[in-house]
């Protein structure tokens, strides 16, 4: 166990410098910059620009804490600086989880000296959560229209004094999709007073229309929407002199001659020297929506996204580019992967797969640890899928091997305590350490299409000398999966079978940690995990 003694500042500089990623570092360090600048699944990508700083929230779903939070200087580097939603709202149904509900694409704006996030629960309406400082607190949500299959809000003040918002609909809740709706709100921006008007239609042109967002630029109204799906989609610029329309409607960016599919669904922003920059998102399935960084100028009053190479008006992305002129260079900095475990709070990196009850963690910093302790798996999960204390993180690049060191203490009352290392999707598999009356076994667990409550093959790999042992997954190309386990650190048995990882819910894969028992008495075992290392 590691014990680590240390000033407050000291403290700060390790913080800082364990934010460079081992795995992708979108700045080249020669001005220029690659694609992406975040090469984790935050879908749904909105951004600002306060003063000399850019901030970004994205899609969160069912994951706690949701609404994350990141910043930057430069737009190319970024930081997981927080959350917004520390639980998930109606608090009893998300306590179960609740795989692609909750959070879809937010909304983040500052107007009056205050943040603001609003954001869709396609079953429940659109909510609104406030701050004075990015950091918090934040103002429980509140619901600003209830109904089901509202998505994709954006606030607009306009400078008449009065406010608006678009939305769209999601077709599985609503029964109608690929239109846009704006409704006007009250001066505090907290609910809806009217019953608004639809003011774009794409069925025919643009199916699948959502995600907008609301600007105003030269007198014109501007509602930049994706369309054309997920993974295969471009991006719509829609503009008008009256905020209810007609809107012109132009494609101004599209995948092109690029090999990045589907480029759509994001945030405009600019620089204090008058540069103008869109951040969006690409789907590569088992990595999930990754975000991207396109240079962005106005023409006509319209504006062009990514190089025009044909000079018809419409872009296409760019892979690396000189980085955006914001007066000065910023040091390299990305979000946490590795997680040492020596602070009193977990990394910011880290999401529950539902509301968590207070029982499942508890930080030892003394013994620089995260210990997990066994929680009943619920006697409706038919495998993973629904059992909801898995504590999991974002796949961080296309190639990687996460390493973790825990020592795993079972209640000796308790037989099939578990606790390991898992990928989790629509399809997952881990390494865990089971007890059982003769001792502690290694064991290798699959559930192909866990999402249909199939049931989970379990091998077992041998038994465990001592209570002390590291697990690691190495991820290659096209998310292919090798599992490992060893008693040093240095020595590895590798599992012969390679496991192809799958999305979740909306979402790409995701790897963490568990710890689970399958009956209820009156105490449980534990893991204590020493450390968790992505390189």
């Amino acid at each position: 166990m590691k014990k680590i003694f240390i000033t407050l500042l000291s403290l700060v500089t390790i913080t800082v410098q364990a934010q460079v990623s081992k795995t992708w570092v979108p700045d080249l360090g020669n001005g220029m910059y690659k694609n992406p600048v975040l090469n984790a699944d935050y879908s749904d990508p909105d951004a600002i620009r306060v003063g000399d700083d850019y901030y970004m929230v994205a899609s969160s779903f069912d994951a706690v804490p949701g609404l994350p939070i990141l910043h930057s200087k430069d737009l190319v580097n970024w930081t997981l600086i927080g959350h917004a939603l520390k639980r998930q709202p109606p608090f009893d149904h998300f306590s179960a989880t609740q795989h692609g509900n909750g959070v879809w694409a937010p909304a983040i704006r500052y107007y009056n000296n205050e943040f603001y996030i609003y954001y869709p629960d396609p079953d429940f309406g659109i909510y609104v959560t406030k701050a004075k400082t990015i950091t918090g607190p934040w103002t429980d949500p509140v619901l600003i229209e209830g109904g089901k299959g509202l998505i994709d809000p954006c606030p607009l003040w306009d400078d008449n004094g009065k406010v608006y918002l678009v939305h769209g609909y999601a077709g599985s809740r609503a029964g109608i999709k690929s239109v846009i709706t704006v409704k006007q709100l009250n001066t505090e921006g907290t609910k809806v007073i009217d019953e608004g008007k639809i003011v774009f239609d794409g069925h025919e042109q643009d199916p699948t229309l959502e995600g907008p967002k609301f600007y105003k630029r030269n007198g014109y109204y501007y509602i930049f929407a994706p369309a054309g799906g997920v993974s295969t989609g471009w991006q719509l610029v829609l503009r008008s002199k009256n905020i209810y329309g007609p809107y012109e409607r132009k494609v101004v960016m599209d995948q092109g001659k690029s090999p990045i599919n589907g480029p759509h669904q994001g945030a405009w922003v600019d620089t204090k020297t008058g540069e103008h920059w869109f951040l969006h998102f690409q789907d590569k399935g088992a990595y999930g929506r990754v975000v991207h960084l396109q240079p962005m100028k106005w023409v006509n009053d319209w504006p062009v996204i990514g190089i025009d190479n044909d000079g018809d008006g419409k872009g296409e992305p760019v892979l690396t580019y000189k980085k955006p002129n914001v007066g000065k260079t910023y040091s390299i900095a990305t979000p946490a992967e590795s997680d040492e475990f020596n602070s009193n709070e977990l990394g910011l990196q880290w999401q529950w797969q539902a509301n968590p009850k207070a029982t499942w963690s508890f930080m030892n910093p003394a013994n620089g640890s995260l210990r997990l302790y066994s929680d009943k798996i619920p006697d409706s999960a038919k495998n993973y899928w629904d059992v909801p204390n898995i504590l999991l993180q974002k796949l961080p690049a296309e190639i990687f091997t996460v390493t973790t060191k825990l020592a795993f203490k079972p209640n000796p009352r308790l037989e099939d305590e578990k606790a390991g290392l898992v990928m989790m999707g629509l399809s997952y598999a881990y390494i865990s350490v089971k007890s059982k009356k003769e001792g502690l076994y290694i064991v290798y667990t699959t559930c192909k299409n866990a999402d249909k409550g199939k049931a989970e093959t379990e091998k077992v790999l041998g038994k465990l000398d001592g209570n002390t042992v590291y697990f690691r997954i190495k991820v290659s190309a096209g998310a292919k999966c090798n599992f490992s386990y060893g008693s040093n650190g240095n020595t590895f048995t590798e599992v012969p079978d390679t496991f192809q990882a799958e999305v979740g819910k909306w979402i790409g894969a995701k790897f963490g940690l568990f710890c689970t028992r399958t009956t209820q008495t009156n105490d449980s075992g534990y893991a204590d995990v020493d450390w968790l290392r992505v390189e």
